[in-house]
């Protein structure tokens, strides 16, 4: 969690503990666009990505992010090369690889909430 913003912290902790199957959440990173260098994303991989159950999880995870997104201060998912941004969607273009048209991975994105101080409560 470290450089994750007090929202990202919260989507980061709730994907845990509702969807026990993910081994693997990346969050701040060198990117060209803002969201992982600041933290305001994180990358929920995806096991078996490819299968029919990999591809059902990566759908419940992108449904519960946008079902919460008063709660985490959503800014947006892609999932599958979908882009969903204030209450629509879009496909993407093709980036060329299944990690960079987010096939392998739900994207969630938050507008941060600045960063924590350790008073936050992020249950209730």
């Amino acid at each position: 969690e470290e450089g994750l913003q007090v929202k990202t912290v919260l989507a980061k902790r709730s994907v845990n503990a509702l969807f026990p199957a993910v081994n693997t959440i990346s969050g701040v990173r060198p990117d060209a666009k803002p969201w992982h260098p600041s933290g305001r994303a994180i990358d929920v991989m995806i096991p078996n990505y490819q299968s029919p159950e990999g591809k059902l999880l990566g759908d419940r995870i992108a449904a519960w992010a946008l079902k919460n997104a008063t709660r985490c201060q959503l800014n947006h998912v892609i999932w599958r090369r979908v882009l969903c941004q204030n209450g629509g969607a879009s496909m993407m273009s093709n980036m060329g690889s299944d990690d960079a048209n987010h096939y392998t991975h739900v994207h969630i994105a938050t507008n941060g909430g600045g960063y924590p101080t350790g008073l936050e409560s992020y249950f209730g």
